[in-house]
């Protein structure tokens, strides 16, 4: 019943939010808005993983988190509560469903994982969906498209980096540091741009509750308890699930339009999500970081060997811990 929930959780919260970030940017800055959530749930995060006997982060561990959170909060969340003031928010979602494909890339270019006929595929028909999507006939903002694809990156960016970065062993610790350091950034961002906050709507204001206490508290409890309980490719499934679930409320609630052409792109963009799910359930279950990199290791040792006086690269995991 637990996992359950905790799927429940995810899949609707999460993709609720895109709905609740358009609804807060009506009257409310977007960067100020988040800055404010992000520094409001980071703090609330901290005390409680400091309360549970999580270790005190040290400066490396903030440098990390500040980096992490750069790229997935400030620059991806960042750039979608933007792009909302141009694009609807099931269509915002849908392109956020890339995310998977930049993945993929990101996986064999930095990490050189071999990508299988199948990976190559949802790749391919990602793309597809996407310029289908936003092709010259569509009727999306063709700015509002860009940062959302630039976030999608910047968020698969952030996520690869973040398998090496010394964030805290803490999951909830290091995902509190993630947000305050985000807020900070955030708030400089709104402040550059001159972002001045006017008397907002009740309805900002309840989206903007909701954002803290579901989109930041709630649903990313469930999900990190889902990463220590449920197999990854379960976990996974939000990424297909969430824009059904944002075009959805945006359809229902607030009368964003879904034509034949937003269907078929999204059914598109999901199957590709789809087949690069299937390729990692495939595989084998994945090693942790240390030991996945080993065989790389020790080929970089062989070649370069004649270097006696450097610290071994197998020792690195244990001399940054």
């Amino acid at each position: 019943m637990k996992l359950v929930t905790a799927l429940l959780v995810v899949y609707v919260v999460w993709g609720s939010t895109y709905l609740a970030i358009a609804v807060a940017d009506r009257t409310l800055p977007p960067f100020t808005m988040l800055s404010t959530r992000f520094l409001l749930a980071g703090a609330v995060l901290y005390w409680w993983a400091r309360r549970r006997g999580a270790a005190r982060p040290s400066l490396r561990n903030w440098r990390a988190a500040a980096l992490v959170g750069g790229a997935l909060l400030v620059v991806d969340t960042g750039g979608i509560a933007w792009a909302e003031q141009r694009v609807a928010s099931g269509t915002a979602a849908l392109l956020v469903a890339s995310v998977p494909l930049f993945v993929a890339v990101i996986d064999r270019v930095c990490f050189g994982e071999r990508l299988p006929a199948g990976a190559a595929l949802g790749i391919a028909v990602g793309l597809l969906g996407v310029s289908l999507l936003v092709g010259p006939s569509g009727r999306i903002d063709a700015l509002g498209a860009a940062v959302l694809l630039c976030a999608s990156f910047a968020w698969a960016a952030g996520s690869a980096y973040s398998r090496v970065a010394a964030l805290p062993s803490d999951t909830f610790l290091s995902a509190a540091l993630q947000m305050i350091t985000a807020g900070v950034g955030l708030g400089v961002v709104g402040a550059v741009t001159g972002e001045r906050v006017h008397t907002p709507s009740a309805a900002s204001l309840g989206a903007f509750a909701f954002l803290v206490v579901f989109g930041s508290l709630l649903a990313f409890t469930a999900y990190g308890w889902l990463l220590r309980n449920a197999p990854s490719p379960l976990v996974s499934t939000y990424a297909y699930v969430n824009p059904a679930v944002a075009v959805f409320l945006g359809w229902l609630l607030v009368g964003e339009h879904v034509g034949s052409r937003e269907i078929a792109a999204g059914l598109v963009i999901l199957s590709s999500v789809g087949l690069l799910a299937v390729r990692h359930e495939r595989r084998a279950a994945p090693e942790a970081v240390a030991e996945a990199l080993r065989p790389y290791i020790r080929r970089q040792e062989a070649r370069y060997s004649e270097f006696r006086g450097a610290p071994r690269l197998t020792e690195l995991p244990r001399l940054a811990a």
